[in-house]
């Protein structure tokens, strides 16, 4: 339990790969030492560091899957099909529940005198700048999903809206154009504002208070401390590491399934590649590989630079289109588009009785069990980068950065796509397959041979960084919660990552990725829901701060 005399100077080992507090903080007194449980050995010269129980049961579980999804290709779509339909139908007012008071809990610890709390300890540093930090945050948080999704689902809002129906948001505004681009805005940036951020920040809070305040291992069982006590070094807290790591797996094959399939039509597109599974399966296999090289760079030469790469990359596009495309239209609508935002969040945001019952059950229960799916990998990332920000600083930071980024990203994509087809009469933006739109709305602006080549980039680079930090955080639940561990084991896993992308995007499509993120963020919803009430009790343990 937590102990409040266990004040440990800075100097002071916590535990193997967890930094000591710099100044007072709540430290909570276990005899149990990370990495105690591993099996430690050194296998022709490639050094192992694994928790047996997680990694052993995570691992074969994982491997079953990919082997039974190839092998049974012809018979697996319908299943899929039929657990995505069921998931989201049954169960989409408890993810869009569950969302909401991720968001409360955040807004309330924000203005709360617990946002002063900082977390490492009363005197601890940030380990990175601002720039390296935020870039950080949005490349791992969503950078796949705004390139294929960015003229997609405002053009798709859009038109549902405009035609009226339950797939419409709020049940449209039939047959008002202006309205149904207001409205279809508005569902977009519910799908990608403050609701997604608040369930990474939930995590990333809750597992950085519990390792660098409190000094327990960087994994999802650790935040269960103050409800199982010791316990959590049971199979109580091997579960819900196992689950965390079947999330995070999940989670990411499905963005990484997105990227490869509008990868791949954007090289086709542009040079008349191959449009089959084949290209799909290469661009896996050598965006893993790049993924594998990024991995032994280590975090501050491998992430930390490709996402300020891919940062500096998206910011070129984003101003591009911005200068070339209808600019007043995108600055105006960015603070319309906000306005919209605010006005229609309450009804939104509700998860009984809902009129648009496609539209709940189709878009926003899957994103909501997407993002909660992604949570684990995330939040871990923006746990292990976000040492030494306050509680306030750092759930302003992750909370509203990203989502007024996001915000300002659909407004200049899908705003100028539905330009294009509502002002200039171009059908071909709307009538696009998802994963080629972002090309043919840039094909009607200047230099599209150029900026689509970019687009394309981004999403390879994206890719990379996902799989990368995924990777990382994987890697840290299976070795019983160190940071540290040896490298191999990180490649081990990217490649499982690129094995279930590739055999989900086989044996099913995108119904397959979007089934199996649905099917992990369901029971992770409840443990992050018992979640909050530990990160409020254990930030309630710290040390005032004044």
């Amino acid at each position: 339990m937590d102990n409040p005399d266990s004040k440990r100077s800075p100097d002071e080992p916590v535990s193997e790969g967890i930094p000591a507090p710099d100044g007072p903080a709540n430290l909570i007194d276990t005899d149990y030492v990370i990495g105690q449980d591993n099996i430690t050995t050194s296998t022709m010269g490639v050094n192992l560091d694994l928790h047996g129980k997680v990694f052993t049961i995570s691992s074969i579980v994982v491997l079953l899957f990919v082997i039974l999804t190839l092998a049974l290709q012809d018979t697996i779509a319908p299943v899929y099909d039929a657990i995505f339909s069921f998931l989201t139908g049954n169960l989409a007012w408890f993810f869009i529940f569950a969302a909401n008071i991720f968001v409360i809990l955040c807004l309330g610890l924000i203005i709360s005198p617990l946002g002063k709390i900082r977390i490492g300890g009363a005197d601890a540093k940030p380990d990175f700048t601002y720039v390296g930090w935020f870039s950080m945050l949005f490349a791992a948080g969503m950078g796949i999903g705004l390139m294929f999704f960015g003229v997609n689902e405002p053009l798709t809002h859009f038109g549902t809206s405009f035609d009226g129906g339950s797939w419409a948001p709020l049940a449209g505004a039939e047959g008002d154009a202006a309205g149904a681009a207001a409205l279809g805005m508005a569902a977009t940036i519910f799908h990608w504002g403050l609701h997604p951020w608040a369930i990474y920040a939930v995590v990333a809070l809750s597992l950085a208070l519990f390792s660098f305040n409190k000094g327990l291992p960087l994994s999802m069982r650790s935040v269960f401390y103050p409800i199982l006590g010791e316990r959590v070094w049971g199979w109580p807290g091997h579960l819900i590491d196992i689950l965390a790591v079947f999330a995070t797996l999940f989670g990411l094959a499905t963005s990484l399934g997105l990227g490869a399939t509008q990868a791949a039509a954007g090289l086709t597109y542009l040079f008349g590649a191959p449009e089959s599974d084949i290209t799909m399966i290469l661009l896996i296999i050598g965006i893993t590989i790049i993924a594998i090289g990024s991995i032994m760079a280590g975090v501050d030469k491998g992430v930390q630079l490709l996402s300020k790469i891919n940062i500096a990359m998206a910011a070129v596009l984003l101003f591009f289109v911005i200068a070339v495309g209808p600019t007043l239209l995108i600055a105006t609508g960015f603070f319309e588009n906000l306005l919209n935002y605010v006005v229609h969040l309450p009804a939104l945001s509700n998860p009984f009785g809902r009129e648009d019952a496609n539209f709940s059950q189709g878009w926003t229960a899957f994103y909501w069990a997407w993002w909660i799916s992604w949570s684990p990998y995330v939040g871990m990332f923006i746990a292990r980068v976000s040492r030494g920000r306050t509680v306030r600083e750092f759930l302003v930071s992750v909370l509203l950065v990203p989502s007024i980024v996001s915000v300002l990203w659909m407004t200049t994509f899908g705003g100028t796509a539905i330009d294009q087809y509502v002002s200039q009469g171009i059908e071909a933006v709307r009538d696009a397959g998802v994963d080629l739109q972002l090309f043919i709305m840039l094909e009607q602006l200047p230099l599209s041979q150029i900026t689509s080549f970019v687009a394309i980039l981004l999403v390879i680079i994206f890719f990379v960084t996902s799989s990368d930090s995924g990777s990382l955080v994987i890697d840290s639940i299976t070795a019983g919660g160190k940071v540290d561990a040896p490298k191999p084991q990180r490649v081990f896993w990217a490649i499982i990552e690129g094995a279930i992308a590739i055999a989900l995007l086989l044996g099913g499509g995108l119904t397959a990725l979007q089934t199996m993120a649905v099917s992990t963020g369901f029971p992770f919803t409840i443990i992050l829901l018992v979640a909050c009430y530990a990160i409020i009790k254990g930030l309630m343990s710290e040390p005032k701060a004044v």
